[in-house]
């Protein structure tokens, strides 16, 4: 994270709300001003943690995705509007956050995340906020985020149900990595997609919101850490649960070559 800036006075009256708070304050909303987060997909999980992200203040919010506006992305998808189908929507994303704050910083990547360009890309960024879709992208940035000792906040979501965790298993003990629950990803048709069996628009909100509150948490270093904790929300019994992840020690990213190497 760069030098600490001074708050101008259109900031002390924009983020009044935040400063107040003792546990954020003049100090923590110069931090959130200087942190760059990536957020990997403008889609369900994305459009409601990026809007929350600009509009708390963070610096440099960078948005990767390949996609463009559909009409079926809209019922959730809350970002984009009804004219920005058929626009990239890293493109309708910076046009979005920019009218909630358009004292940030908005780097769009309109590419496709792999293998290739992971390193180059998370290697710019404080924290990174996965609200991909796919097993192949949730594995590529476990193990990236281990290598270059990254925070990754990662949440899914399908039909009425979401879960939510926090991986730095670079920390060391008491800190699992997403192999550290399912080793292996399974083949993208074990589990349906969304277009396949569904999802409640208003769920992506849910997670989302859940997600940048976690993001602030981290960079801030408040409250107590989702490392560790699986939670688990269940919108049609509107409850949570909270599932404990243990650190294994033959896991193939955090406890093996891997975590060595880091």
């Amino acid at each position: 994270m760069t030098s600490l800036p001074e708050l101008t006075e259109p900031q002390i009256r924009r983020y009044a709300r935040h400063i107040v708070l003792a546990e954020i304050g003049g100090l923590g909303q110069a931090r959130l001003i200087a942190a760059r987060v990536l957020v990997i997909g403008a889609g369900g999980l994305g459009a409601p943690l990026l809007q929350y992200l600009a509009a708390a203040g963070i610096g440099t919010l960078g948005v990767i995705d390949h996609d463009h506006v559909d009409l079926s992305n809209l019922q959730r998808q809350v970002i984009h509007r009804t004219a920005d189908v058929g626009v990239a929507k890293v493109e309708s994303a910076r046009r979005a956050l920019g009218d909630i704050n358009p004292e940030i910083t908005v780097i769009a990547h309109d590419e496709r995340l792999e293998a290739g360009n992971a390193e180059r890309i998370v290697a710019g960024y404080d924290i990174v906020a996965d609200g991909s879709d796919n097993f192949a992208t949730r594995y590529l940035l476990n193990d990236v985020c281990h290598r270059l000792r990254k925070t990754l906040v990662s949440a899914a979501i399908l039909r009425f149900d979401g879960q939510i965790s926090t991986y730095k298993a670079w920390q060391g003990d008491g800190h699992p990595c997403l192999r550290c629950i399912f080793p292996e990803a399974p083949s993208e048709d074990a589990v349906p997609s969304c277009a396949q069996a569904g999802v409640l628009g208003a769920l992506a909100g849910t997670l989302g919101a859940m997600q940048a509150t976690e993001v602030v948490k981290e960079l801030l270093g408040i409250g107590r850490s989702l490392s560790g904790r699986l939670v688990l929300y269940d919108a049609l019994a509107a409850s949570f649960d909270e599932v404990a992840i243990a650190k294994r020690p033959d896991c193939p990213t955090c406890g093996g070559r891997l975590s060595r190497a880091a």
